[in-house]
């Protein structure tokens, strides 16, 4: 992955960001032109593994404890299940299956023995496999790449500044040493965020600063509109319009020219002709299925005749990266005591989602 030869500022990335938006769209399309194949879009399939009962206070969550969603909560998906899924999703297109748990961190116990199993199955189909599954050491990380892991998954969801008003669980420097952890592992890097939580053009690109910044700059960056699900904080959020999603792109594909940025949750609301513009801006990827983990998603055959009108081609598998060969672990000490933080201020609006379940409970 490319390392940034000089550190963006906020205020250039502010700069590009303000741009009139059909010239941006044009230079975003040209930069992506100029490093990526602009016929080819990557389907991914995103299946939860482990879905709902998560701790945490995300205030865009369903799958948090804490807030009255009507997400059902099931164990760890078999060996078995998530085959037939990701066979499933090879044979209508996909080239990368992304499996997520609704977990806080990684645990050293069976069930991260488990999802080390189901690694190495997805891995055995010619599949890139991703996972998402909270906060990683990197000794943990170091045993998802053994197993054969491609990619790793881990959102910074919007600016250290803004983060504080949707999350209060966890802190914003955990999820930067989770991506630092994953790097040293030698597994490629998955982080992006969401708009339309109610952060600022500021708080967007103050995000892109800090991804175009790491080294070296993240493989993937998925953009999600938000998906205001009823019994969240959030819920009340409007739908963000098409052309705060298209300038996102397209300031992503500036700033990030050599990352897969890939259009992501919020497509359920978006015309054909939208997500061509995101196509035309730099995106390079779709989340394929009928949801991506609890929340609604195009239906695949919709998207395959999208790719047939718009003149698009899946991605085939490990283009960008060789695929992992999954070898016998060492023996790494996984007794590490990670000190993830839990940040001590409260939410108001996450509180009051908290104690109205409560109460109704």
């Amino acid at each position: 992955m490319s390392t940034p030869s000089k550190r963006l500022t906020f205020e250039e990335v502010m700069e590009i960001y303000n741009r009139p938006l059909l010239e941006l769209v044009y230079q975003a399309a040209t930069v992506h032109r100029e490093n990526h194949d602009p016929q080819e879009v990557q389907i991914s399939t995103l299946l939860s593994i482990k879905t709902g009962g998560c701790s945490e206070d995300c205030g865009y969550c369903p799958q948090a404890a804490r807030y009255h969603t009507g997400v059902e909560t099931n164990d760890l998906l078999s060996k078995k299940q998530v085959e037939i899924s990701a066979k499933r999703a090879k044979l209508l297109g996909s080239s990368r299956l992304c499996m997520g748990a609704a977990w806080r961190n990684v645990k050293d116990d069976s069930d991260f023995d488990h999802v080390l199993e189901l690694v190495k199955t997805v891995n055995n189909l010619d599949m890139e496999v991703c996972c998402t599954l909270g906060m990683v050491t990197e000794n943990q990380a170091k045993k998802l790449s053994d197993a054969g892991l491609y990619a790793y998954n881990h959102n910074l969801d919007t600016s250290e500044d803004y983060y504080k008003e949707v999350i209060s669980t966890r802190g914003y420097q955990d999820r930067l040493d989770t991506i630092d952890n994953v790097r040293k592992a030698g597994i490629t890097v998955c982080s992006g965020g969401i708009i339309g939580m109610g952060e600022s053009p500021e708080d967007r690109c103050k995000m892109l600063v800090t991804l175009a910044n790491l080294s070296p700059q993240p493989e993937s960056v998925p953009i999600n509109a938000l998906v205001a699900v009823e019994g969240t904080p959030l819920e009340e959020q409007k739908p963000i319009s098409i052309w705060e999603m298209v300038r996102m792109v397209a300031v992503t594909r500036m700033v990030l020219p050599k990352t897969t940025v890939r259009l992501s949750a919020g497509r359920t609301e978006m015309s054909i002709e939208g997500q061509a513009l995101c196509f035309m801006a730099g995106a390079a990827s779709i989340f394929a299925g009928d949801k991506l983990l609890t929340t609604p998603n195009p239906d695949i055959y919709g998207d395959l005749d999208m790719f047939d009108i718009l003149g698009l081609k899946p991605t085939k598998p490990f283009t960008k990266h060789d695929k992992p060969q999954p070898v016998k672990s060492a023996d790494y000490d996984l007794k590490e005591k990670p000190r993830w933080t839990r940040p001590g201020h409260k939410i108001e609006a996450n509180e009051a989602k908290r104690v109205k379940k409560v109460v109704e409970l």
